[in-house]
Formats: structure tokens, C-alpha cells, sequence
């Protein structure tokens, strides 16, 4: 129907006699837009920069400029939504253009596009045409409005929603006719309830307290927390916070210092605020953290209970932003190392997942499955002995201060041989130190045991060992995780250009080379260097000879374990004696015997992961589906009861090595690629679903099974498979968020979809 016709058809023969009342943008249309559009369009990588999420960023608009260039050489204007501009007319000016007005007597952008997707529905559950380019690699027009014809005549099918099930009926004329309307935006202001407005007042008293001690300490944390969406304890469901710098005190509304990173001066005398994060909570940038009268206790005894004291306060230079272990030496290490033990996952989440949606250049240094661990802080060096701590503090500062194209090599070799020169000093410290043994191993808490899985350019940690006994783990100290924490998150500029993020990337991958070194002093001295032939094989070797000092292959480790496979003996010893801190047992993976499923399901669960288990931790070799599978694959299980089980189906691609910024490709090894599966939703981007009744999965893991190439894949995803153009492929697809609510509801968000696949 044409636009202009739109309104006054639906007033006289469509809509309800309701519907004259004029649409509400928060009752009517974001609900709307949380359904079918923020699935797309939200964080940093949202097309056209087009984020739906918020009214704020609704009446913002969209803009040409992608926010993921790896190849620009000037760093670009930061355009992060409520913090750096306010108002439609303040992003007008940095070059957004609106979606929802009318220009010169046509209709908005956005009905236009919508009206182009109503047009062309996509067949019901059939594959897109390989000419419908999708995926985050595709080139997005962002067309202005007197661009419009010509966009739409060269993409025919690249009307809204892109490329998946369009909107109900009802839902596209109510957006039609709200646009029709003028598209008012009534703005809903999230307000915190007066339990969380008193954790807040608690909590801005101490981060704003006189003194310098107090002061210093009250940058460290803002610092280490400016990423998380803060969540108050006995506050309500899906109230989140986040920690501000603000122009204005407690009481007043927040003025937001806007600076590219948290660590550069803010210009002006400004306070902590804690402000409710606006808009629709999505799960790629939902990285929570717990605030208590509890947590406020546990940091005043952390941090002022000992007698230090701050000579000057540190200003914000390049050279204080570069290592932080020299610009908050005043306070005690055994505190900051310890408050960031208290909630490792978190910490981890940060540079695993944020503060980017896309993370390539953090997740093509990792393996694709790993465990990590932590140092014991009574067996750090840096925190025990301060004539080391003297001596390494000087060499443990990063690069990607400054981004001079021509100064990149440069830069890299310089921040290099610092590294390996710490590298050798602690090698030296160590050896003289009582060997490791498991009393060297954190075991705090819960937060002990991390597991993390990359899916090419994403990846997810979870609490507890999952998987299969993993090719390297991570041994991580002090300064190793405050390293990445402030080389990939509080340093990271996702505006900067190609010399900040190779930088970045190439400084990340002397700290993996670091945490691996740091995990083989725990294994025999003789099996040392098969172990670290074994992670750098082929080119890897060209590496170790260049970038990365030597190993102490002579020290003797305090842990006995067989020489003939000392790693695979050490995960046997370490789930065993951490059994009662290891979040997420994992029989399936790991399956010893005939019970190949978790305790304490039902006997419907029990004969599902049972079958399910014939898929976990077997070669592509063996199991050839797995080069048909992507990244994440849910599996969506309904039982007999009317109850559903989601799983998550991880590809666990293998690699010669990870050592190399550039020729991925060419050190992939796909025979030895294995899945992991576990329940629950492990990742942000679901690549694709498959839903089946719990009686169907022997079925479905036999085709699995039988399917060794494509043509005996595509049987398994007729039947099965939730493709972009399922007909409820929207009901399906929240599922997989209310299944969040209902197990982990802190964790509940919106998951993104530009990742899902045309299989």
C-alpha cells in the first residue's frame, strides 16, 4: 500500500477503533523495534550505525561511516551514543542523518525501507539466495533519502528486516502509521527504585571521599568498572548501572565527561556518578558486575586498611595512561590484584567480549578453547617482593598511546624488548622461588575456574571447566591480567586507526605467550618444550625465534605429575581437587564411562545428553558434519513435559599456531576440529538454531553422524533448522533469550543476529 494512502486506510478500514489514538513510541514502537530490530541494530557494529535500542538512538539516526575500519589511517570521531553528543540536532552536526522524518515530500527513510521488505517476503524456511550478501564483512549503503530509488532498484530484497522473517501485520502498520504520524519520541528514562538509589548514594560517598588515598584508589576503580553493567543487590529486575565521570555532584542529574578512554583527563573537576544504563539491554555488551553493602565492605578492607600513603596524586599523560602498574604503585598490589581475583570472570568478560562488538583483533590471538587460571596472590613475586617489583614495574607498560603510521614498527620493537626483558627478569626471579605446587594455584572462589571459547571474531567465558581437556591453558598472574585488562579494554580506542589496533594485537599476543610460559613452569621441566613445540608448530617456531624469549626449561615444578602426558594428568588432578569450585562439571564433554550427562536431570535430559555426548570432543577427522557446522550452533530441545533445553554446539577450530596478525587460513588445521556442547546459550551470536523434540535427538545426532558433506547436511537443516526465513523464526530466536531469564535472569539480554548463517 503506498505511504501516503497508509494512514487514512488503516484509520477507516484496518486498525481497531483503538488505533485513532495517536501511537506511543514507548508503549507502541520500541517494543516493536526490541522484537525485530535491536537484534541488528545495536553496539558499535550496528549497520549504518543505526542503533534502535533507545529512543535517544532512534531519533539520532544513522550514518555512513562504519565504526570497524582495520585499514584507516586517522582515527575517527567517537560517536558512542548518550555520551558524545545529546540530542538529534547535536549528531547532525557529526554527520548522522534521520531515519523517521519525511524529507521534500517523501516519506522517511525508514518506511520506505520497510515498505521495500514488506514487499519482498522471503520464501518460508528456504535458504537465501547466495546473491543476498549478509554477515558483518558485507558492505551496508546507508542510502540518504534522495539516494532511496537508486538503492532500491540495485538491492531489491534489502528492504527491512534485513535478509529474515518480516514483521506481523499489525506491527508494520503500526510503525508505518506512527511515522506517518511524525514519529514522536516520548523518551522513557529508566530511574533507579529507593533500594538501589541507596547503594548508589553508598556508593558515590566512597568513590567521592576527600583525600588522596582515597582519590587515587577511587580512579583505580572507576578505571577497572567504567565496562560493566552494574546491577544492585535487592534492585530490580533489569535495572543496570553504569560509573561516570560527571560534571555534576550526587543529587543533580549526571553530566557525562565525555573522553575516548576512561584513563584520559577529563579537563575539568568532575565526581563518580552511578547512571541507569538507558535503552535495551543487549547481551554482547552486558558484562555484569554486583554491587552490595557486602562488596562496599569487602573494598574498604581491600584497599584502606593498611597505612599507605599517596605522595602526589598522577596526572593523565600518555606515559601514566601506558602502565598503570607505575601510576597506582601507591596502592598496595595484594588489593588490586585481589579485588580483581574476587570477580575474575568479569574481568576476563572485559577483554573477551568487550568493550567492542566485533573482536577480531583481540580473538585471532587466542585458541579457539582454553582454560585459565590464576596465580595464588601469596606466591606472586610482584606482590611479595618489592625490590622485583622495582625493577619490573619500569618494563611493564604497553603501547597504542600513540598511533603514528610511521612510527608502528618502531613503537612494536621498543614495547617488545621491554616485554622480554621483564620477561627474562621474572624467568630469573622465579627460578630461585620455591617451586610451584597446587597451594600456588588460586582457589578463592568460583571465579577460579574460567573457561573461554572464541567464535572467530567473538568469543564467550564462562565460569568452570568446559570442554575437553584443551590443546594450552593460561596461567595468569597480577601483572599478566592487569596487563590485558588495560592493553584490550581501558587502552583499546575501537575508534583508532590501523597503527593503535596492530599495536593492540601484537602486544596481546606477547601477554598470551606470557600466560602459556607462565602455565608450563608448572609442568616437568623435561616435557617443557615438547609442550611449547606442540602450540607453535610450522611458523610458530619462526616466531619463538623472533618475539618471545627463551622458557626455563631446567627450574623443577612442585607438582608431580607422569611425564608421558603431564598436561592431560594435571586437568585429571585439577578436577579432582577443585571439584567443589568448578561452576559447570561437565560430563558430556568428558564422558568416562556409561553417564555421559549431568547429575541431577530427569531421566527425559538424561537419554538427551546421553546422545548428544556422541558429538562432543571427536576430530573433524572422524566426525565430518563439523566442517558443514559454523561457529555456535543452539540446539533447542523441547521435553515431553512442555519444558525446553538449550544447548550450545561450539566448533572449536585448530590451528598450527596463533602467533601471526595476518594468515589465519594458512596454519588452520580443519581435520583436527572438535565440538564442545554444553547447555545454555554460550555465546552472544547465535550462528544458527536447530529445534527438535526431545524423542527426535538419537534421530538427529545419527544424521549428524551420516552427514559428510553438504548434500547429506541439508536433510538435517529442512528438518530441524530454524533459518533466517522460518516463519516463526522470531519466536525461536527470543526463545533463546527468555531461556537466559529463566536460568541466569542477571545475565538476560537481547542476543545479536548478524552472525546467523544462511545454511
Amino acid at each position: 500500500m503506498p505511504y501516503r494512502a497508509l494512514l487514512s486506510a488503516c484509520l477507516l478500514f484496518i486498525c481497531p477503533a483503538w488505533a485513532t489514538e495517536p501511537v506511543s513510541y514507548g508503549r507502541d514502537v520500541q517494543p516493536i523495534f526490541s522484537r525485530y530490530c535491536v537484534a541488528c541494530h545495536a553496539c558499535y557494529d550496528s549497520p549504518c550505525q543505526l542503533n534502535l535500542g533507545s529512543g535517544e538512538g532512534t531519533a539520532r539516526g544513522a550514518h555512513k561511516l562504519p565504526v570497524y575500519d582495520g585499514v584507516r589511517t586517522e582515527a575517527q570521531a567517537a560517536t558512542r551514543l548518550f555520551l558524545d553528543a545529546q540530542g538529534a540536532q547535536a549528531w547532525r552536526r557529526k554527520g548522522f542523518f534521520s531515519v523517521v522524518e519525511g524529507q521534500d515530500s517523501q516519506a522517511a527513510l525508514m518506511a520506505r525501507l520497510l515498505e521495500l521488505g514488506h514487499q519482498t517476503p522471503l520464501p518460508a524456511n528456504a535458504r537465501l539466495p547466495e546473491s543476498l550478501e549478509i554477515g558483518i564483512k558485507r558492505s551496508n549503503r546507508c542510502p540518504l533519502p534522495d539516494e532511496f530509488s537508486t538503492y532500491a532498484r540495485e538491492n531489491p530484497q534489502a528492504g527491512m528486516p534485513f535478509a529474515v522473517t518480516g514483521l506481523a501485520s499489525d506491527d508494520y502498520r503500526t510503525l508505518q502509521r506512527w511515522l506517518a504520524e511524525g514519529a514522536a519520541i516520548d523518551q522513557q528514562v529508566l530511574r533507579p527504585s529507593a533500594a538501589e538509589a541507596r547503594q548508589i548514594a553508598a556508593w558515590e560517598g566512597l568513590l567521592n571521599a576527600d583525600g588522596d588515598r582515597e582519590a587515587l584508589v577511587a580512579r583505580w576503580l572507576y578505571e577497572h568498572l567504567f565496562l560493566a553493567h552494574l546491577h544492585v543487590a535487592g534492585g530490580e529486575p533489569g535495572h543496570f548501572f553504569q560509573l561516570l565521570r560527571s560534571r555534576t555532584p550526587s543529587g543533580q542529574s549526571v553530566d557525562p565527561i565525555a573522553t575516548r578512554r576512561p584513563n584520559e583527563d577529563p579537563g575539568t573537576a568532575f565526581y563518580y556518578r552511578l547512571a541507569p544504563v538507558q535503552g535495551v539491554i543487549v547481551h554482547k555488551t552486558h558484562i555484569t558486575y554486583g554491587l552490595s553493602a557486602a562488596k562496599l565492605a569487602r573494598v574498604k578492607a581491600l584497599f584502606f586498611a593498611d597505612d599507605w600513603q599517596v605522595d602526589s596524586l598522577p596526572g593523565y599523560g600518555a606515559q601514566r595512561r601506558a602502565n598503570p602498574f607505575a601510576t597506582f604503585a601507591a596502592i598496595p598490589p595484594q588489593a588490586r590484584y585481589q579485588f580483581m581475583l574476587d570477580d575474575a570472570e568479569y574481568f576476563v568478560r572485559t577483554f573477551i567480549r568487550g568493550p567492542v562488538c566485533r573482536g577480531q583483533i583481540a580473538t585471532d590471538v587466542i585458541r579457539d578453547n582454553f582454560w585459565t587460571l590464576f596465580q595464588d596472590p601469596r606466591h606472586d613475586l610482584y606482590l611479595t617482593d618489592a625490590a622485583y617489583r622495582a625493577r619490573a614495574t619500569p618494563l611493564l607498560a604497553m603501547p597504542g598511546q600513540f598511533d603514528a603510521i610511521g612510527d608502528l614498527l618502531g613503537l612494536w620493537l621498543d614495547y617488545r624488548d621491554k616485554r622480554n626483558e621483564y620477561e627474562r627478569l621474572r624467568m630469573q626471579a622465579y627460578a630461585t622461588a620455591p617451586a610451584p605446587d597446587w597451594s600456588h594455584i588460586w582457589s578463592g572462589n568460583d571465579n577460579a575456574l574460567l573457561s573461554i571459547f572464541r567464535q572467530h571474531d567473538s568469543a564467550s567465558v564462562r565460569k568452570g571447566l568446559i570442554g575437553a581437556v584443551p590443546q594450552t591453558l593460561w596461567w595468569m598472574d597480577f601483572p599478566l591480567l592487569e596487563r590485558t585488562y588495560y592493553q584490550l579494554v581501558v587502552n583499546f580506542d575501537v575508534y583508532g586507526n590501523v597503527s593503535h589496533q596492530a599495536q593492540t594485537r601484537l602486544y596481546f599476543d606477547l601477554i598470551r605467550n606470557g600466560a602459556e610460559q607462565n602455565f608450563l613452569r608448572l609442568m616437568p621441566a623435561e616435557s617443557r618444550l615438547g609442550l611449547l613445540d606442540d602450540w607453535y608448530q610450522k611458523s610458530g617456531k619462526l616466531k619463538l625465534w623472533l618475539d618471545y624469549p627463551g622458557i626455563d626449561s631446567r627450574s623443577a615444578s612442585g607438582l608431580l605429575l607422569p611425564l608421558a602426558d603431564p598436561k592431560g594428568g594435571f586437568a585429571e588432578s585439577l578436577l579432582l581437587r577443585y571439584a567443589d569450585l568448578n561452576a559447570r562439571p561437565d560430563p558430556i564433554n568428558r564422558c568416562n564411562g556409561s553417564r555421559c550427562f549431568r547429575e541431577g536431570i530427569g531421566s527425559e535430559l538424561q537419554g538427551v545428553e546421553q546422545a548428544l555426548s556422541r558429538l562432543a570432543s571427536r576430530p573433524a577427522a572422524e566426525l565430518k558434519v563439523i566442517n558443514q557446522l559454523p561457529e555456535t550452533t543452539l540446539l533447542r530441545v523441547e521435553q515431553a513435559n512442555g519444558r525446553r533445553e538449550v544447548y550450545s554446539l561450539l566448533r572449536n577450530r585448530t590451528h598450527s599456531n596463533v602467533a601471526f596478525m595476518l594468515g589465519e587460513a594458512l596454519r588452520y588445521q580443519p581435520e583436527r576440529d572438535t565440538l564442545t556442547l554444553y547447555p545454555g546459550v554460550l555465546s552472544s551470536y547465535p550462528n544458527f538454531m536447530f529445534s527438535l523434540r526431545a524423542a527426535e535427538v538419537p534421530a538427529f545426532v545419527a544424521a549428524l553422524e551420516r552427514a559428510s558433506d553438504p548434500t547429506a547436511f541439508e536433510p538435517v537443516v529442512e528438518r530441524w533448522g530454524i533459518r533466517r526465513s522460518h516463519p516463526e523464526f522470531w519466536r525461536y530466536f527470543h526463545d533463546l533469550a527468555a531461556y537466559i531469564r529463566e536460568t541466569e535472569p542477571i545475565e538476560a539480554a537481547v542476543l545479536d543476529m548478524n552472525r546467523y548463517e544462511n545454511l
